[in-house]
């Protein structure tokens, strides 16, 4: 078996998780949760099946609530320990970042990026960005990951990509479209789940704090209140939990 390579960014060991191409073969992923992010081998990421994405879902939503550290810059190859060049890719659903290896051994991968290119992802519109401006204290952006006050920016300041949340609409149609060559006989536009973005945020956030909570009650008297307006919010978790009800609807 494949020993698992070294994260390009935190340089730990990331962990294998088995899939299926969309050719019926095996296929190991590298994830690394520390740094919310994926390695691919040359042209991996153009190989998954759509079960495959909805099992990469299911490991997303468990580890939502994880801790995460920012990116290091530079980071490298963990084939051949060159530098990786950062760049963007372009697709309907918008711009992301992306990380090469100039000797093409392949590419690092945010969770949001990778979601950006499968094309699970829509612009937010104004009000929703306006009700989360009132609901959370600032957003990652899922474009470049940078931590974004929404109550002042209306784009990121960093990377100026504008504002954009995994869909559970845009990963239905992006999913069917992976499998048309094995649709199924109903067809229809599937209902949204009954949770919305600030909703998801809130929620995500209150299981961070109890989380933070049950590490910290021997040695704190008290944790600070998750309703508190300052927290930052994860689209991209947020976004997950919103797709995860959707499919646990969809297969009842």
């Amino acid at each position: 078996m494949t020993s698992a390579p070294s994260c390009p960014s935190c340089r730990q060991p990331m962990q294998i998780h088995r899939f299926t191409s969309n050719q019926g073969e095996p296929l190991e992923l590298d994830i690394c949760f520390a740094c919310q992010g994926l390695w691919f081998d040359r042209h991996e990421n153009l190989k998954l099946s759509p079960a495959s994405v909805v099992e990469l879902f299911r490991v997303l939503h468990e580890h939502r609530t994880d801790q995460h550290q920012p990116l290091a810059d530079p980071m490298a190859c963990p084939r051949c320990n060159t530098t990786l060049a950062k760049g963007f890719d372009v697709v309907r659903s918008g711009r992301y970042m992306i990380y090469r290896c100039g000797r093409q051994h392949g590419r690092f991968s945010a969770f949001s990026s990778f979601m950006v290119e499968k094309g699970f992802v829509r612009h937010m519109t104004r009000p929703e960005i306006d009700d989360l401006a009132q609901r959370v204290g600032a957003i990652y952006c899922t474009s470049c990951g940078a931590p974004v006050d929404i109550r002042k920016d209306h784009a990121c300041p960093y990377c100026r990509a504008a504002f954009s949340l995994i869909d559970p609409q845009a990963v239905v149609r992006a999913m069917e479209g992976y499998a048309q060559a094995s649709t199924r006989a109903h067809a229809g536009t599937p209902s949204s789940p009954s949770v919305d973005i600030g909703d998801a945020l809130v929620a995500l956030e209150r299981d961070r704090t109890r989380a933070e909570r049950e590490r910290h009650k021997n040695a704190f008297g008290h944790t600070a209140s998750a309703a508190d307006a300052g927290f930052t919010g994860d689209l991209l978790a947020a976004g997950v939990e919103m797709v995860w009800a959707l499919i646990k609807t969809r297969s009842h």
